[in-house]
């Protein structure tokens, strides 16, 4: 590639490659080579801007479903929801601008060292992209082996960033490969998740098995599990006020429930499933729920709570004996919950229904249901690994997300969405239920296994038992360990391979 214009373009190529992987169906095999083509651009001087076209083209096609959103719910033009798309597909990019920055000299100063140092580098950035500003820990580069056999119980130990850090080293052996024009590199990298990944995979295989029977017990008979009833009713976002589909909508979430509200089982709502309707505000609400908590069983809905001047987003646990437990969202949406710097976004201030209006709960709160204990997620909440964590550590037995993933139809953003929460599920080996208002909703084990699930706009309810468990992984116990001792790594890396070869002699 002498020529620049043919390293622009495999640069863009190479990110629409990376972002397929990211698709509804990822592609396990060549996620393992996939970053490959970023890396030997490297080779080249200006490797910083090369990594951000890289960047921003495969950000581009894995959000690809934001400017549709944007124009059914956000009422933005076209015109307008694709420039600031490519707005937030640029902030991402700069992450990969920077890792091309620091990393083009690491790969062209120490042969051996890039195998293990840009790795480590690209974990600290994904690391800081958790964090910085409100976060946006999105289609982590672990996410890709998601359907490799051992990578979610693994990630149980070294967590996502730890997963994140072999698909970037199966890449970097593989590219130095093609340039060394040898193997060795190639073989060496993946050897180390070849090692990994079978030991993890058959461990989790025994405890899962053990789990599920003592769940079910004998043809669902016995078993020490509780049972767990999982709405999913099918209902569109409305794009304007309909009070005939509102009700309609409503009678179709009221009508599955009582269909499956039974003495001892939990029934679980999606978030968004009773709106326009409030808890403790609308009487219908309130008699429905009354009448399935005297039947015996316990719902779990979504609902807003005021809060002075504005609301929380909280998800309610109402049980038989008029017990209401709370939990408010911690990790709002910027720009669909809340809006940064209101009044200068004026453009997406109602992107989402009273956006700007919610406030951000101040705690993790455990909601109690028998001898279980439930960490709960609203929606985006999964996506960040230590928030989860902390639930753990708290003493969470039984993990649920609600969610309402209705904004981006039959995309790829429900599955990228699902993804996460399967890692959350392994990483803390705690059972996981998702309720989604059109889907992805699932029973997932406590290593990351799909028990059971209804795909995107589908109504149906699911039916299991679930075992709390207790304990704690050696990922949730340190749940910064890992990227940490990548950023320690990277920035060494980094400074070293920008001083001077030698010393400048006197």
């Amino acid at each position: 590639m002498r020529h620049r214009a043919l390293r622009y373009l495999f640069a863009a190529a190479g990110g629409a490659l990376w972002a397929v992987h990211f698709a509804r169906q990822p592609l396990s095999v060549s996620s393992w080579i996939a970053l490959s083509p970023l890396l030997l651009l490297f080779s080249f001087r200006e490797s910083g801007r090369l990594a951000f076209v890289h960047g921003f083209v495969g950000w581009m096609v894995a959000v690809s479903w934001i400017p549709r959103t944007l124009v059914t719910f956000g009422q933005i033009p076209l015109p307008g929801a694709i420039p600031l798309t490519a707005l937030l597909a640029a902030y991402l990019a700069g992450f990969q601008a920077v890792f091309g920055w620091l990393g083009g000299p690491i790969w062209r100063r120490w042969p051996v060292a890039r195998l293990f140092l840009l790795p480590a580098l690209w974990v600290a950035l994904e690391w800081l992209r958790t964090y910085l500003i409100s976060g946006f820990p999105w289609n982590l580069a672990a996410y890709s082996w998601v359907d490799v056999p051992g990578a979610l119980p693994l990630a149980a130990w070294i967590g996502p960033y730890g997963v994140s850090f072999l698909v970037v080293l199966t890449s970097a052996g593989a590219a130095v490969a093609v340039e060394r024009r040898r193997w060795e590199p190639a073989i060496l990298c993946c050897l180390v998740p070849l090692l990994l990944l079978p030991l993890a995979g058959r461990w989790s295989v025994r405890r899962s098995a053990a789990e599920m029977a003592a769940a079910n017990g004998v043809d669902g008979v016995g078993g020490l599990g509780v049972p767990v009833r999982l709405l999913q009713p099918d209902i569109p976002n409305l794009a304007a006020w309909d009070p005939v589909a509102v009700i309609k909508n409503y009678q179709k979430v009221i009508r599955l429930s009582m269909a499956h509200c039974e003495p001892g089982t939990l029934v679980v709502w999606p978030e968004s499933a009773a709106w326009p309707f409030q808890y403790g505000r609308d009487k219908n609400l309130d008699e429905d729920l009354r009448w399935m908590v005297e039947r015996g069983c316990t719902v779990l809905f979504n609902s807003t709570f005021p809060a002075g001047d504005s609301s929380y987003n909280s998800a309610f646990l109402v049980a038989p004996g008029g017990t209401v437990e709370r939990y408010d969202k911690r990790h709002l949406v910027p720009f669909g919950e809340y809006v940064p710097f209101h009044g200068f976004f004026g453009i997406v201030d109602k992107l989402a229904r009273e956006a700007g209006a919610f406030r951000a709960g101040e705690r993790a709160v455990l909601l109690p249901w028998g001898r279980e204990k439930l960490g709960m997620s609203i929606c985006y909440e999964i996506v960040f690994p230590d928030e989860v964590a902390e639930l753990t550590r708290a003493g969470a037995t039984i993990l649920v997300t609600i969610t309402n993933d209705a904004w981006y139809g039959d995309t790829a953003a429900p599955w990228q969405h699902f993804r996460a929460a399967r890692f959350r599920a392994a990483e803390n080996r705690r059972p996981l239920l998702r309720a989604a208002i059109t889907g992805v909703s699932a029973i997932v084990g406590p290593d990351g296994a799909v028990w059971d699930q209804i795909g995107v706009f589908e109504e149906g309810v699911l039916r299991g038992r679930i075992a709390g468990r207790k304990g704690l992984t050696p990922y949730n116990r340190l749940p910064w360990i890992v990227p940490l001792l990548c950023t320690l790594a990277a920035l060494a890396g980094a400074v070293v391979s920008r001083l001077p070869r030698e010393l400048p002699r006197e």
